[in-house]
This record gives C-alpha cells, structure tokens and sequence, in this order.
C-alpha cells in the first residue's frame, strides 16, 4: 500500500475500475495523492504488479461488513445423539423413535449408537436390523447420512434432516411466539 510498494512500475487501475496502463510508481503515487486516496497493491504476483486507486479504509470496512453477513447467514450444525441397545423394548423403542422426529423436525442431525455388551458383540446383524428398522421409520422426515458401521462395541449412524423438513425458529418468530403467550 502507499509508500510500501517496491517495484518500478505497476499496472494502474482507476477508481471506477478504468484500466489507466502501465506507469511508474512515482506517478501513481501522484495520481493517488491527487484524487486523496490510496495505492494499494491488489496483485503483486502479476508482472508488473497490479495497483488501484481506491479508499483503503472504506474497503477494509466494507469487507468486514461483507464477512459478518456472512456470519449471520451460516447456520450452526447440531448432532443430537440418541443411544440404543440391540434388545430394546417395543415402547422404549418408539419413545426413542419420537425423540429423533423431534430432532429431526428440529433440523438437527441425529447420531444413532447401538451399544454392545457382551455376547451381544458376536450379534452385530441385531443392531444393523434395528437402525434399519429405525431409517425406515422415519425416512419422510431425514435420510441416512452415513451408514451404518461398526466402532468397537458400538454401531453408529448418521441421519440428517431433509432440506424441506429442516424448521429452525429464528430469533423473530421466536419472539412473536412468546409475546402471543
């Protein structure tokens, strides 16, 4: 930027973006000082090295602005994790199958752990049955998003919400539903 720059000459773009050509340094210093903004530097690996007229300040500002809407746009991916055993009861098994819709409905992924004990660990085709069983279930609200395998004396699987079904409240509806209440 400025007075930094080391080279001869550079490759002057103007401040509306106008290629000005190729001019000395001392000129483009000039030029910059003339029209009160800043030379800065926008591709030293080019030959001669590309140089702008622009307000520095107002772009770094501008840029910052840019990356925090950036921030607020992206959304933070939760693993909810729900853990299972390859004998479970009929009910248990449903009460855990509503805590993944619940999940899923929420738009969060869901981590499914089968956990083996014992002799249960010579049986991995029970838990492969059941987290089958389980994706089946509730394949209109998410899908397999890694299959089932095997970790040690656990089963793991990975469902996501469909893109559709992923309902996250926001902070306005949040509040308006609490105000209704």
């Amino acid at each position: 930027m400025n007075d930094r720059i080391r080279v001869p000459e550079v490759r002057l773009v103007g401040p509306e973006g106008e290629q000005v050509g190729i001019v000395k340094i001392e000129d483009a210093l000039r030029l910059a000082q003339e029209a009160d903004l800043d030379l800065v530097e926008v591709a030293p690996d080019s030959r001669p090295p590309v140089c702008k007229l622009m307000d520095f300040g107002k772009f770094k500002y501008e840029a910052a602005q840019k990356a925090r809407e950036a921030r607020r746009n992206q959304t933070l991916t939760v693993i909810k994790e729900m853990k299972l055993r390859p004998k479970i009861d009929p009910h248990d098994y449903e009460t855990k199958k509503g805590h993944v819709v619940r999940f899923l409905k929420a738009g969060d992924k869901v981590k499914v752990t089968i956990m083996f004990r014992g002799r249960e660990q010579s049986r991995p085709e029970l838990g492969f049955r059941l987290l089958q069983r389980l994706a089946g279930d509730i394949e209109e609200l998410g899908f397999v998003e890694s299959a089932p395998k095997q970790d040690g004396r656990n089963m793991v699987m990975v469902v996501a919400p469909h893109r559709s079904n992923a309902t996250r409240p926001n902070k306005q509806t949040a509040g308006t539903q609490a105000d209704a209440e």
